[in-house]
């Protein structure tokens, strides 16, 4: 009996074209021949980006890519793609489609980078809205 290859969901196009599987929890998307997704389009730079799982969610990095990465419409540099969400490699968008459950999620979902970002460099009186140097300034 052939064991079934573990499925990480898929990136669906938005505009048509074939259904791209997520065959394993890294992958590289990009235009050189040895990316685990080749998109054949003079606009995808040749190592565009970087999507993997993390903690049972996939998440997107841009890796400098001429032409950006968006998630939702907005120019990333790292970040969550949520079920549903869209995501373009320049102007070719996808809709990502996963079960978080099935990648081994379990409770709310780990931080986006913006998140984490707008939080450092805080105290945490400050975050929680008790810091009263902060509150007294004017």
């Amino acid at each position: 009996m052939a064991q079934e290859q573990r499925k990480f969901g898929n990136l669906t196009p938005v505009v048509g074209g074939d259904i791209v599987t997520l065959a394993k929890e890294r992958l590289l998307i990009g235009r050189r021949e040895s990316c685990d997704i080749v998109l054949q389009f003079p606009n995808v730079s040749s190592s565009h980006c970087q999507m993997f799982v993390d903690r049972g969610y996939w998440f997107a990095k841009d890796l400098n890519s001429r032409n950006g990465t968006k998630v939702n419409g907005k120019r990333i540099t790292r970040k969550r793609i949520d079920p549903g969400d869209t995501i373009a490699f320049a102007k070719h968008v996808f809709t990502m489609n996963y079960l978080p459950a099935d990648l081994g999620a379990m409770g709310p979902p780990p931080p986006d980078e913006e998140v984490i970002a707008s939080v450092i460099g805080r105290t945490l009186l400050d975050r929680a809205g008790l810091d009263r140097r902060s509150n007294n300034r004017s």
